[in-house]
């Protein structure tokens, strides 16, 4: 294949439902490779399984690819010059593109019935031998062919594989690899009822469609010398394979929903930002060329390079996850991020006399997911029922003693404030720390404690009390004075 060719690269999937993470890395590489190559990045639509079809799977597949910014150039919305883009719509050239390889003598008429090749299959198993058809219609001659054929008797095309020799085939990830041909089963190119089976029809369509790169997961690597056998037995370009290692929840079982492993559309209802996602799934199985993780689409355009791609699984990591999904959250305007926290911040906040824009700021920075919010703020409108051990810290050296002393001392100070802001807050809790001479924890944990009653809390006791107000700090730090007197 020529390397001046146009790239052109497809993402082809099968409507069955939901986007898996697997899939959707699939398609990133995909769109990467065309984009970073001033290429062309098609959508195809493989919906000939009929069985696992599901109705409102299309939209889910272009909705999925939009919000991820994967803009397609070709596809069966759009259009283009290579058309249809939907499988089901291409069906009436296969069979001839069969029948082709039958006159050159790559494939043949098979009309053995079920119950032959189940008998076969039995035999088989119970001699140990792998499943593989016998080859018993390849050599009739023309005659016994079309004696068959005008008797109206069922059949398959069958491909002829070699029977002798080696094939080869070159993957960018995994690099050169030979098959012994002996082992390459005589598969089905066209069934009974005349459709294309899965592994003729992709290597029809993609040829047609001009495909130079194809993206797949490694699960396909044994399928790959049957169709570079096709494409040669056609007379037709070989196209660049980058076989991808599966996604892995650990070491020893796959990502599957039917494990209750997340997709797309489930990642993005727990609060992750569709661009972290997009980001993290870039560096499941790819690793870029310096220290940098964060990468916008474009970014990833220019920094992706096949070569990164590792043939070692890739496990997903939540933990990493939250941590992109935490710097994208830290990289939004102040105005951005408002906007978006202020319906999961109303969840548990109902009260108007709350500054939503300081618990905003307060919030940004120590935010990893949104929908960690509602039970992060669920103090602010009441104080819960809390257990005064939650006073004793030993990294703070505070015990309900100490605590005691520090909350009579801060009241006085805290009243006496005209302005009640984090600045003037701030300021005077920090001069009655010198004054008192005491570490800042000593009075801080106290104060946090009084007027969240949460052992964690999304800030400090400054910007509570400044998100709070005076009237209700003042009220739970003396409502703590009074439980520590108990």
């Amino acid at each position: 294949m020529s390397d001046t060719k146009r790239v052109r690269t497809r993402f082809a999937p099968s409507p069955t439902g939901y986007m898996h993470i697997g899939n959707l890395r699939t398609a990133l590489y995909t769109y990467l490779i065309a984009k970073k190559n001033n290429g062309d990045f098609i959508l195809r639509i493989e919906d000939t399984d009929r069985e696992r079809y599901v109705d409102g799977a299309v939209d889910v597949i272009y909705d999925t690819l939009k919000m991820t910014g994967l803009k397609w150039d070709e596809g069966p919305d759009i259009g283009g010059p290579v058309g249809p883009y939907i499988q089901s719509e291409r069906m009436g050239m296969f069979k001839d593109y069969a029948l082709q390889l039958v006159e050159s003598g790559h494939a043949y008429y098979c009309f053995c019935d079920k119950e032959r090749l189940d008998e076969l299959k039995k035999i088989q198993e119970a001699s140990h031998i792998a499943p593989m058809y016998d080859r018993h219609c390849r050599n009739l001659s023309k005659e016994e062919v079309q004696e068959k054929l005008d008797a109206g008797i069922p059949y398959v095309i069958r491909q002829k594989m070699p029977l002798e020799g080696t094939t080869t085939f070159h993957d960018e990830v995994y690099g050169d690899i030979t098959v012994d041909n002996s082992t390459l089963d005589d598969q089905i190119l066209i069934k009974t009822d005349g459709m294309p089976t899965y592994n003729f029809a992709n290597v029809v369509d993609d040829h047609t469609m001009g495909i130079t790169h194809v993206v797949r997961g490694n699960e396909y690597l044994s399928s790959t010398p049957k169709y570079n056998l096709l494409y040669e037995a056609f007379g037709w370009d070989i196209p660049k394979y980058i076989h991808c290692s599966p996604v892995m929840k650990d070491q020893t079982t796959k990502l599957s929903k039917r494990n209750g492993d997340a997709s797309f559309e489930d990642l993005l209802k727990k609060g992750y930002l569709k661009e972290a996602v997009v980001n993290f799934i870039a560096l499941l199985g790819w690793a870029p060329k310096g220290e940098q993780e964060i990468f916008t689409l474009d970014e990833l355009v220019q920094e992706f390079d096949i070569s990164g791609i590792s043939k070692a699984p890739a496990i997903f990591d939540p933990v990493k996850l939250k941590a992109i999904n935490a710097e994208y959250i830290r990289r939004m305007t102040p105005e951005k991020f408002l906007e978006v926290i202020t319906p999961y911040i109303r969840q548990s906040v109902k009260r108007d006399d709350i500054d939503i824009k300081v618990l905003a700021s307060v919030l940004q920075p120590r935010t990893e997911l949104f929908t960690d919010v509602p039970e992060q703020v669920d103090f602010i409108d009441k104080l819960p029922e809390y257990d005064t051990a939650m006073y004793c810290h030993k990294k703070m050296k505070t015990n309900k003693e100490t605590s005691l002393e520090a909350l009579k001392a801060v009241l006085p100070v805290l009243e006496n404030l005209d302005e009640w802001n984090v600045e003037t807050i701030h300021k005077a809790l920090f001069d009655l720390v010198a004054e008192l001479g005491v570490k800042n924890g000593w009075l801080l944990w106290p104060v946090r404690t009084a007027v969240s009653g949460k052992q964690f809390t999304p800030g400090g006791a400054v910007e509570l009390c400044a998100v709070l107000g005076k009237e209700d700090s003042l009220a739970r730090i003396k409502k703590g004075i009074e439980l520590l007197s108990v």
